[in-house]
């Protein structure tokens, strides 16, 4: 096995970075560092734990200018969308604002000759497993309420996405945490894997495929470990006969484009009621002919070319085959980059699509998205839950009491109407079937960060 790790940047195939391996003894003096660390951090209050973090993201956030071409050249987003600096502050300022509540000891009910009360213990160490896709959103949902709950993180970022774990340490210095407290380390597999295993790590969190939540879950067996899983997605949205067309159409082109398709939450199927289903084929078509194709670090393209040309050519497969099976495409684009074994990849958009076809079954991660026609909620319902996966699902209609009515049958962890393709902070973020387990932000997600503790204290 290699000693080093490259990325391979998406924009012309050329190695952009690389890194060496963590060494066995490496990895051995970052969990002690970690433990040690831990055991004072814990003793802090919440207060002064929220002003080492606020310095954290102010940090990373006087980082941007940096760290925006570097996502374009890591995994290919286009430098037009300023990188991931809005919602990485809205949630980490967000989890930092409600730290002091959600940790707070739970008193229960006056009862003569008792005090009875519940805290919230941090784990200790957590390991975060960050994607590439969403490299800084993804990571922050873990870490900054990781540290804000007493514990301390180790991150072990993707491959594709090295550079954004030391953008993490780099803020994690300017802040002034202790050290030791945040570490980034550059694991392969194997030596994840042992990690995980050794019964040190406290808690996992992990974004990525199903099969490597699977391995996740082996590693941990035995160890008590708790873990947060998200896994995959093929989020459905349903546009109903009283849905606002142009909102729908634009909105969902969006959620489905957008970031080259590869979103956990990104649309890949959609449903529309057959009263209006001409008349929003037309005006979805249209808004994804704005959706073209360029190099990720000329200010005026729109798409960018996906993280790895293994990952185009699964999209390209899925859409061939849809073809084959009497699909039919509106977009067609030309393009002498978008070929077999290249990561440029045109924007898609397929109807006569049904669920024999891979891309209305399978997670595709990538600019396609097919549209099917349905008769009623019924029908959409069932489709929608046709799936192994249940992230989000989104409706589009004038009337939100059947929204909710819709949702409350959809099996999906969020349930949008009149929007995609977003993470709300003050909501948990959480996945059904194989999608994963466990629930990021809002309190919740301090709740699965920390252990409770009950207090019951007799007057004698």
């Amino acid at each position: 096995m290699t000693d080093k790790v490259q990325i391979i940047s998406p924009i012309d195939g050329r190695v952009y970075a690389e890194r060496a391996y963590a060494s066995a003894g490496e990895i051995e003096a970052a969990v002690a560092r970690a433990g040690t660390v831990q055991k004072a951090w814990r003793e802090a209050s919440v207060a002064e734990r929220a002003g080492y973090l606020t310095k954290f993201v102010d940090a990373l956030v006087s980082l941007n200018d940096e760290i925006v071409p570097e996502l374009a050249w890591q995994m290919g987003r286009p430098v037009r969308y300023g990188g991931e600096k809005r919602g990485v502050e809205e949630r980490s300022r967000h989890m930092i604002s409600i730290a002091e509540a959600s940790l707070a000891p739970l008193s229960r009910p006056e009862k003569p000759g008792f005090t009875r009360y519940i805290t919230r213990e941090p784990l200790g160490i957590v390991m975060v497993i960050a994607p590439w896709n969403y490299p800084y959103l993804t990571a922050v949902n873990s870490i900054v309420p990781a540290l804000m709950a007493g514990n301390a993180v180790i991150l072990k970022h993707a491959s594709q996405t090295l550079l954004v774990g030391e953008r993490f340490a780099q803020a994690a210095k300017l802040a002034g945490l202790p050290e030791g407290l945040f570490q980034n380390l550059v694991l392969n597999h194997a030596d994840t894997e042992k990690l995980i295993g050794s019964g040190r790590i406290d808690h996992i969190n992990f974004t990525g495929s199903v099969e490597g939540g699977r391995r996740i879950e082996r590693a941990a067996a035995g160890t008590f470990a708790t873990l947060g899983l998200e896994l995959g997605g093929k989020d459905p949205a349903y546009v109903r006969a009283d849905a606002n067309l142009d909102n729908a159409a634009e909105n969902l082109a969006d959620g489905s484009l957008f970031n080259s398709g590869q979103s956990c939450c990104g649309v890949e199927r959609i449903y529309v009621h057959a009263g209006i289903y001409d008349k929003f084929v037309a005006r979805f078509v249209e808004f994804a002919r704005g959706w073209t194709l360029g190099n990720p670090l000329e200010a005026e393209t729109v798409v960018g070319p996906m993280a790895t040309p293994r990952f185009a050519d699964l999209v390209r497969g899925q859409t061939l085959e849809a073809l084959r099976k009497g699909a039919k495409a509106h977009l067609d684009w030309r393009d002498t980059r978008d070929e077999e074994g290249s990561a440029y990849l045109a924007p898609e958009v397929l109807t006569n699509v049904n669920h024999q076809m891979a891309v209305m079954r399978e997670e595709s991660f990538g600019p396609v998205v097919g549209i099917m026609k349905v008769a009623d909620d019924n029908e959409a319902i069932t489709l929608m839950n046709d799936s192994p996966y249940g992230l989000t699902a989104s409706i589009w209609t004038a009337d939100l009491d059947a929204a909710a009515r819709i949702g409350a049958r959809v099996e999906t962890g969020t349930v949008f109407a009149n929007r995609c393709d977003y993470l709300d902070p003050a909501l948990v973020w959480t996945g059904v079937k194989e999608t994963g387990k466990g629930g990021a932000l809002s309190e919740i997600g301090y709740h699965n960060l920390t252990q409770p503790k009950s207090y019951h204290l007799k007057v004698v």
